[in-house]
């Protein structure tokens, strides 16, 4: 991240003169300057650390993804526990507490711990979203349901802790994409039980089939997410289309939905198909 700099110190020591800067290089944040071509996002947040003046540290989305969640756009504005009543644009200033135990070191950067981050990322997202990002980062950097709630007891009355609590026992780190996390919920607020995921499903003979994003062993109804790679990527479609079949003829109710099909719809054929198997509401 060392072609990130702040350009009043980077003249000063003449690394690099005024001409250069300004034919080179370009402004991220005020007085914050970067390579004229697209940042990622380990440097975006480090320029942005930079402009809170090397105070401020990294939290929210842009933590979980430096902690290694996926599904996170280089692009996606920097949150900074940091006191600035007038940030520049792509940065989120947020005037908190953070204590020394909720704070970490990833790449050089200060940033919050797994279980702060997901203890923000509870609060300030919508619920649909929240999940989504929970969902990633328990996938890539497990966290504890416990400590997050130590944190919302530590900052009781904080925004959104009471959303936070309700949205822990949702989270599942089985969610190998943000539809498949979508989906989960779906089903939960339609009144379904909650499914699992990453249902391994072998053949009569002990093989593996498949491992399905999730459903309901005991009444053996499981749901696909067919993204868009099960169409456009060959071999996986003709994988689709061998498999599946394979699957329905061991007993499997397979619900596959794809990102067209409307909610009712999704909701009423796996409804029905638990209703079947013996399921009752």
């Amino acid at each position: 991240m060392g072609e990130v700099f702040i350009g009043t110190e980077a003249v000063a020591s003449g690394v690099v003169t005024r001409h250069e800067l300004a034919r080179w290089y370009r402004p991220v944040f005020p007085n914050v300057w970067a390579p004229r071509r697209s940042l990622t996002l380990d440097e975006r947040a480090y320029a942005a650390w930079l402009w809170s003046k090397r105070c401020g540290v990294i939290a929210g989305v842009a933590a979980s993804a430096l902690h290694g969640a996926e599904w996170v756009a280089d692009d996606v504005p920097i949150e900074l526990i940091y006191n600035s009543a007038h940030p520049p644009r792509g940065i989120v200033a947020r005037n908190e507490r953070v204590a020394a135990d909720e704070i970490t070191t990833i790449r050089g950067l200060p940033v919050t711990t797994r279980a702060r981050t997901a203890f923000d990322l509870g609060r300030y997202q919508r619920r649909g979203k929240s999940i989504e990002r929970l969902d990633a980062l328990m996938r890539a950097a497990p966290y504890s349901d416990e400590d997050v709630l130590l944190l919302a007891k530590r900052y009781r009355g904080a925004r959104g802790v009471k959303v936070l609590r309700a949205l822990l026992p949702l989270v599942d780190a089985g969610a190998a994409s943000p539809r498949e996390s979508w989906l989960r919920l779906l089903y939960i607020d339609a009144g379904l039980p909650k499914p699992r995921t990453q249902i391994p499903i072998y053949d009569e003979y002990g093989n593996l089939l498949r491992t399905v994003d999730m459903g309901w062993e005991e009444f053996k109804v499981v749901s696909e997410y067919d993204g868009d790679q099960h169409r456009t990527v060959r071999a996986q479609y003709v994988k689709d289309q061998r498999v599946i079949p394979q699957i329905e003829r061991l007993g499997w109710f397979v619900s596959r939905v794809i990102k067209e099909d409307r909610p009712v719809e999704i909701i009423a054929r796996t409804w029905d198909a638990m209703i079947a198997r013996g399921w009752r509401p």
